[in-house]
């Protein structure tokens, strides 16, 4: 159903997806990891990442009417930025949907980039939780939504959004910074191909 209605958006507003690297698709569980500058990130990787994930959201989102609802009814992942313990409950509750087979995707940045630049150093609990439950990142790189929609914007302009899929990191056996470090260069290589 999300995906019927994020394609019916992304053609209402007349913006055309692309893809590039489906061949890194997992057909397991993965943690899948994309930059984010537009809530049209949203609408491109719910559209046309052809894998079953779950997001990881913030806390804030799921005060919103109806769509708190419909969040929580898809298994969506309540993240509470201001409270630590309740944030490592919501790991714990990533993994066990991970071990249940569902993959996770998660802006690793946290919120939505101003001027489009990728902000590092990254948040640490999606790496954390790819080791946890010993899953490879995948990472992705989001390539023109904020000229469709910038953050703070009101105006949608009819455009082109290129997802460059990475090849998937493996997990196991790294610390999280190495990781992060990782994945940050994935992503910025995405926006060169």
């Amino acid at each position: 159903m999300a995906r019927h209605w994020a394609r019916f958006t992304l053609l209402c507003a007349n913006v055309e997806v692309e893809t590039t690297g489906e061949e890194h698709l997992r057909e397991g569980p993965a943690v899948y990891m994309a930059n984010h500058v537009s809530h049209f990130d949203v609408f491109a990787l719910l559209a046309r990442l052809n894998v079953q994930f779950r997001w990881t959201v913030k806390k804030e989102l799921f005060s919103i009417p109806l769509l708190g609802l419909a969040m929580k009814r898809a298994g969506y992942i309540l993240i509470d930025r201001s409270n630590h313990g309740r944030a490592l409950s919501s790991l714990n509750d990533a993994a066990q949907k991970i071990a249940e087979g569902t993959s996770i995707l998660i802006f690793p940045e946290g919120t939505r980039s101003c001027d489009g630049s990728l902000q590092y150093p990254f948040k640490k609990g999606g790496f954390h939780l790819a080791r946890q439950a010993a899953v490879p990142i995948v990472p992705i790189t989001v390539i023109g939504s904020r000229e469709v929609l910038p953050k703070h914007g009101i105006r949608i302009t009819p455009g082109k959004i290129t997802l460059n899929i990475g090849k998937p990191i493996p997990s196991q056996g790294r610390d999280v910074p190495t990781l992060m470090e990782e994945v940050y260069k994935s992503i910025k290589l995405g926006y060169t191909l």
